[in-house]
């Protein structure tokens, strides 16, 4: 049996203590939210290889 957590409309107790958060909408807005910041992350990194890998090309160059 789960009891609504008071003040809170998609926040239940189940008998154990743990708290379940019925809103799937908020739910999937936050996975999405999570996946965009995940692969803005690896954007990121990517381009900092890129430019890592530009600047010792370019040091190879001015070291003939």
């Amino acid at each position: 049996m789960m009891i609504r957590v008071e003040g809170h409309t998609n926040l239940y107790r189940e008998e154990s203590g743990a708290i379940i958060n019925t809103d799937a909408n908020g739910y999937a807005n936050y996975m999405r939210a999570k996946k965009l910041k995940l692969n803005e992350k690896r954007e990121i990194d990517d381009l900092r290889n890129e430019i890592d890998e530009l600047k010792n090309q370019l040091r190879q160059l001015l070291d003939r």
